[in-house]
């Protein structure tokens, strides 16, 4: 593989590069008109302008960055994450193309994309699931009759969804009619596809996740867990591994769990396997994302292995270097993915131009980004800035440096998520490892920010005053 085109823009397309350049690999860019001048563009052997602002005229066109690929005499396409990353129809078309897709076969991304075709698939594997209904429903009544045998509270679920859309928690029977109707309407417009299903909610879950690796050659590897649970509107903000909670015994389990999922589809590259976690530590499987996640710096992190290079090495055919035996934890990482949004205000993305841009530099600080200072953060697409890492011997070191690195992260222009990931680093619940994925709906409120920002403004006022009386005794005192 001589040449690879990353079919992504912002902080992805810059990472999947540089490993790229590493190996000895061109790579070429895509970019619509606003991202004409980005980092990843520069960065790259070759960019080709590949349409309009808007995804649905330049990323999401599939054919058009096909034909691209082929002018160029491409070997191989990287999805990144997002946009085409996880359509069958574009793995498959690249397949057919002659063209190496730098991900699973189009089969397992089919069958992991469809929530119950996944379930349907991993059920021979004796993997723990959620009790729940295992076939799409539209009809209200029907679905109303499920609601009663699996009893409340239940989520109702877009059988073709994914990142909370089409996603409703149901306390009782009298609210049931209207959140189903919203979740098949959220369904239709997110993904085409208004088919739902039911499954019981499982009160105070965590959310728990395994990086798989798998070749071609039968071989499948999983590199442990991440904790995912600190999230927003069912979409991740913190993000760390190894989890502070599980034990070696159920690490151990999870990741047997995972490579049987990763088996049921007859998986092939980095993928990862989701889990819900209860509060007695019974894990449920939730789906599988058959691309390389947001998060994955904090596994490369923990285990040294590269897993952009990873995925190159296992398009091109080869057999994974390393055995389950050979993959050990070694210290604590945490990510934080720093979005345009307002986190005082329900995290409302917040775009606009940065002002003011200086990163944070240090030993184990790792920053994934793809702005620069003076650059607009669009409003088309996710108002993702960048992904602050850090690393440290502890749990305890890797929170302080994340705290430290956010300090010394300065954006002016747009309002940012770097202070809630300083709240979350200082909070007792995330500092001792007992919080769930209600954490932002329990802490991170309005009224407790208020009481923490009062609390502030007081110790200020008695520090002001002390320094005053100080200085006055100071000039009352006799020489």
């Amino acid at each position: 593989m001589k040449k690879i085109l990353v079919a992504n823009r912002g902080e992805i397309a810059l990472r999947i590069m540089r490993t790229a350049k590493k190996m000895g690999i061109k790579t070429v860019a895509v970019f619509s008109n606003i991202d004409r001048n980005a980092p990843h563009v520069k960065f790259a052997d070759e960019a080709v302008n590949i349409g309009e602002n808007p995804s649905n005229q330049s990323y999401l066109l599939g054919d058009k960055i096909i034909k691209v690929a082929k002018n160029l005499h491409v070997d191989g396409i990287h999805p990144g994450y997002g946009f085409l990353s996880e359509n069958a129809a574009f793995a498959e078309a690249v397949e057919r193309n002659n063209i190496i897709f730098i991900g699973p076969k189009s089969k397992s991304i089919k069958m992991m994309g469809d929530k119950l075709a996944a379930k349907e698939a991993v059920k021979n594997y004796n993997i723990p699931m959620v009790p729940g209904v295992g076939h799409a429903i539209i009809d209200i009544e029907e679905a109303k009759m499920t609601a009663k045998e699996i009893g409340f509270p239940i989520l109702i679920k877009a059988a073709a969804g994914g990142g909370g859309k089409g996603m409703r928690i149901v306390k009782n029977p009298e609210e049931f009619v209207s959140q189903m109707k919203r979740a098949v309407s959220e369904a239709t417009s997110a993904f085409g596809d208004g088919s739902v299903f039911i499954e019981k909610y499982v009160t105070s879950p965590r959310h728990v996740e395994i990086q798989i690796l798998a070749d071609s050659h039968g071989n499948v590897i999983h590199l442990f867990e991440r904790e995912c649970s600190v999230q927003r509107r069912y979409q991740k903000v913190v993000e760390e591994a190894p989890s502070s909670i599980l034990t070696p015994e159920l690490r151990q389990k999870m990741g047997e769990a995972a490579i049987n999922v990763a088996k049921s589809c007859d998986y092939v590259s980095a993928g990862t396997v989701e889990f819900l976690l209860d509060s007695n530590m019974n894990f449920y499987f939730l789906e599988m994302n058959t691309r390389l996640q947001v998060e994955h710096p904090v596994t490369e992190y923990i285990t040294g292995i590269d897993l952009v290079e990873q995925q190159i090495k296992v398009a091109r055919g080869e057999i994974l270097a390393m055995q389950q035996e050979d993959i050990k934890i070694n210290g604590h990482a945490i990510e934080l993915r720093v979005y345009a949004e307002d986190s005082r205000n329900d995290f409302m993305p917040n775009v606009g131009k940065l002002l003011t841009y200086k990163t944070p530099k240090g030993k184990n600080i790792r920053l994934d980004d793809g702005y620069e200072e003076g650059m607009e953060i669009p409003i088309y697409y996710d108002p993702m800035i960048s992904k602050l890492v850090v690393f440290g011997k502890n749990r305890m070191e890797a929170m302080q440096t994340m705290i430290g690195a956010i300090e010394n992260y300065k954006i002016e222009g747009v309002k940012t998520t770097l202070s809630f990931g300083k709240f979350v680093c200082e909070h007792p619940a995330f500092r001792s490892g007992n919080f769930d994925t209600h954490f932002v709906k329990k802490y991170y409120t309005l009224e407790n920010l208020k009481t923490e920002q009062d609390e502030e403004a007081k110790v200020a006022a008695l520090l002001a005053l002390k320094l005053y009386l100080e200085e006055r005794k100071k000039l009352r005192a006799p020489n």
